[in-house]
Order: structure tokens, then C-alpha cells, then sequence
């Protein structure tokens, strides 16, 4: 057995597990994000053979290379990575998914450089919910003008929410901790919904070492990448 399906089937192991801890309802669903970036594209079709779908990038260039090298595949691909205005228009043509949206101006440009050939595009408004200094994202109260200012776009749809929690030492404390931080985020997420009435359904948190606690929380989407691949590539 590769290294690469024994990760594969231990990442889907610890998803199952968790899941049953949580007492979730079984048709409350978990996506395995594999994140791929610095990796190469044949170690992707060899999750895909697994019947992995979901891959997510951070590197535009990168990731359009390997988009035209498995265009063959059904892929479905995830920007998960810090966008600029300058990077938009190929975000806009070759993604599915964007989960870091952290400011109303990239909104508007994915909006009006998406293909009109293609499927509204969906994304997730990332949410500094640690209050970082040094962290992009929205804060709790700046993401209700972002809210009313994408909704009226019409080649987006607001899917949920994206967070990276604060890195807590290692400790006796850090699962409880983390998973006060994916509670925030899923609170937040509900009350966004009354508020506007919204149906936001996704909840893209939890990545290799904090997947047990944001999956507890109620992550619709885990990101999963070195535990996955392995080492990254330089």
C-alpha cells in the first residue's frame, strides 16, 4: 500500500471518528479538502484514483498549471490562499470554490470577472476570529457590511464562513480552546443567517491538527494537506 492511500484512508478514519464523537446527524456531511498546493500534480491523480474530488490551491500560478494538466478530471477546485486584485480575473474563470474573501473589493472583481458561461461562484467570507494583529479576515461586526455588500452580486453565492484559529501551545487546554474558536465561527454563522435571512451552509474550518475539534463544532469543510501529501515540495 502507498504512503499516499494510507494517509488517505487514516485522514477519512480520523474524519469518521470524529464525526461519530460529535453526535452530528448522519446526514450532516463532511468534505475532505485536499490541499495540494506544493504538490505535484501526479500525486493529485493518485488521490483522485482514491476518489478523492475536492483540491484546494493557494498559489494561482501554480494551481492554473494543474488545472490545464487534469482538465480531464471532474475535479472540483478550491482557492484557499491570500488573494490580490490582480489575481482575480483567473480566480474567477478557473475556481469552484474561494474561501479566503476578506475584503468587499475582491467580492466585487471575482463578481464582475466571472465568465457569464459559468455558475455563480462560491465562496466563503474569511473571518479573522482570533482578532489577530497579523491575520487578514473580517471582524465580527465588519462582516455584516460585507455581507450586504456581496449579497446583491449575482455571480456569487456566500456559502459560509472560513477561519484560522490563533495556534494555541500544546497543552492539556488546546482541544477546548480550539474549540471555542470554531464555536464563534459557527454562532456567527447562524446568527448572519437569521439576521439576513441567509442559508449559508458551509463552515470551512479544521485543518491536520485541529480537525477533531472543528468537526465537534460543526466544520463542513476540513482542509487537510502535509497529513495528507506528506512533506511539502520546494
Amino acid at each position: 500500500m502507498t504512503n499516499i492511500r494510507k494517509q488517505f484512508i487514516h485522514i477519512n478514519q480520523r474524519i469518521e471518528q470524529a464525526f461519530k464523537l460529535s453526535g452530528r446527524p448522519p446526514d450532516n456531511n463532511i468534505t475532505l479538502l485536499a490541499v495540494s498546493k506544493r504538490h505535484p500534480y501526479d500525486k493529485i491523480q493518485s488521490l483522485y484514483d482514491l476518489g478523492q474530488r475536492h483540491f484546494g490551491e493557494s498559489y494561482l500560478q501554480e494551481a492554473l498549471q494543474k488545472i490545464e494538466l487534469l482538465s480531464h478530471l471532474d475535479i472540483v477546485w478550491h482557492f484557499i490562499g491570500p488573494i490580490q486584485s490582480n489575481k482575480t480575473r483567473e480566480i474567477a474563470r478557473h475556481f469552484q470554490w474561494v474561501h479566503s474573501v476578506d475584503r468587499i473589493k475582491i467580492a466585487q472583481r471575482l463578481n464582475s470577472q466571472r465568465p457569464s458561461e459559468l455558475p455563480p461562484l462560491n465562496i466563503c467570507l474569511q473571518v479573522n476570529i482570533s482578532q489577530e494583529i497579523q491575520k487578514s479576515g473580517f471582524s465580527n461586526i465588519a462582516i455584516h457590511n460585507a455581507i450586504k455588500g456581496i449579497l446583491p452580486l449575482p455571480n456569487l453565492i456566500i456559502r459560509g464562513l472560513m477561519a484560522i484559529p490563533e495556534q494555541v501551545p500544546d497543552s492539556s487546554e488546546q482541544f477546548m480552546l480550539q474549540r471555542t474558536a470554531f464555536q464563534q465561527l459557527r454562532l456567527l454563522m447562524q446568527q448572519l443567517n437569521q439576521e439576513y435571512g441567509l442559508n449559508m451552509d458551509t463552515l470551512s474550518m479544521g485543518m491536520s491538527s485541529d480537525l477533531e475539534a472543528a468537526i465537534a463544532e460543526g466544520a463542513t469543510i476540513v482542509r487537510i494537506g502535509t497529513a495528507l501529501f506528506g512533506s511539502r515540495e520546494n
